[in-house]
This record gives C-alpha cells, sequence and structure tokens, in this order.
C-alpha cells in the first residue's frame, strides 16, 4: 500500500461532515462506508465501538487540525478507509488541542496489522505535506478530494 487512493473508497469520501462530536463524525463516516457497500456483515455500530474504544487509548488527533482515527476490526475484508472534512472543525481531543478539520478513517482486517502499520504510516506522511494538507481542506467535493489523492 503506497498510496492513500488504494484504500480510500472512492463513494465514501465527505467532503461536508455534518456531526459536530467525535463519536459523531466517526458515525458518520462509517455510515459512509457501509453505503458504499463495506461492511456487508456487521453493523456500523460494531464499527463506531472498535474506533471509539482506539479513541480511548488516546486520541488520534495528530494535531495540525488532523485526526486519523482507525481500528482494526473482523468487518472488514481487507484496509479501507475514507477521508472527510469538517469546515467547522470537530472537537477532536488533539495533541494541539485545535480543532479537527481534515480527517482519514482506516479500518483494516485483524490479521493484517502489517497493513494497517503501513497504511497509518503513509496517511501520516502525506499529511505532514502541508500543501497537500491546505488543498485538501479547500477541497468541495468526492471528485476533488479524490482527485487530490491520485497527484
Amino acid at each position: 500500500m503506497c498510496r492513500m487512493s488504494e484504500f480510500v473508497v472512492h463513494d465514501a469520501i465527505v467532503p461536508d461532515l455534518q456531526a459536530t462530536t467525535k463519536e459523531g463524525v466517526i458515525r458518520e463516516m462509517v455510515l459512509a462506508l457501509q453505503k458504499a457497500g463495506q461492511f456487508a456483515e456487521c453493523s456500523a455500530d460494531e464499527i463506531v465501538s472498535a474506533i471509539m474504544r482506539r479513541e480511548q487509548l488516546g486520541s488520534t488527533g495528530i494535531g495540525r487540525n488532523i485526526a486519523i482515527p482507525h481500528a482494526k476490526h473482523a468487518g472488514a475484508g481487507k484496509l479501507i478507509g475514507t477521508v472527510a472534512l469538517s469546515n467547522a472543525g470537530v472537537e477532536f481531543e488533539s495533541i494541539d488541542s485545535q480543532r479537527v478539520n481534515v480527517l482519514v478513517l482506516l479500518i483494516s482486517p485483524q490479521d493484517r496489522p502489517g497493513d494497517h502499520l503501513r497504511a497509518l504510516e503513509n496517511v501520516v506522511r502525506s499529511m505532514r505535506n502541508d500543501k497537500f494538507v491546505e488543498e485538501l481542506r479547500q477541497a468541495k467535493s468526492q471528485e476533488e478530494v479524490w482527485q487530490l489523492l491520485h497527484k
């Protein structure tokens, strides 16, 4: 897995989050993945619970208005993810106490920890690129986000 475009599900990209809480945005992102046909065998609630359990270990708000919520779950047949944007920002208990505008959600099978770690590393590396993050923040549609992931 070298690029975010290899695991982000196009139809699950959320360019304008409506939720305003940490759990709410995570739920909205998981529901977008479910609507895109990613979790036939389990409920969205199970996935949200797994991600929230991970959040209890420490916030995935990495600073600079970015969060990378993630979890391993048996409901994922392969590594999948989505990108979501919040204009207003969401309180995420980030390490720098700033609100989060850019979220990248990852869910991977429990038996593929290597894929999970490589994807996290890739997302973190991408998020270090200030120009890329700024372009993401300005994206207004699924297609604009998708095009940025393919750059």
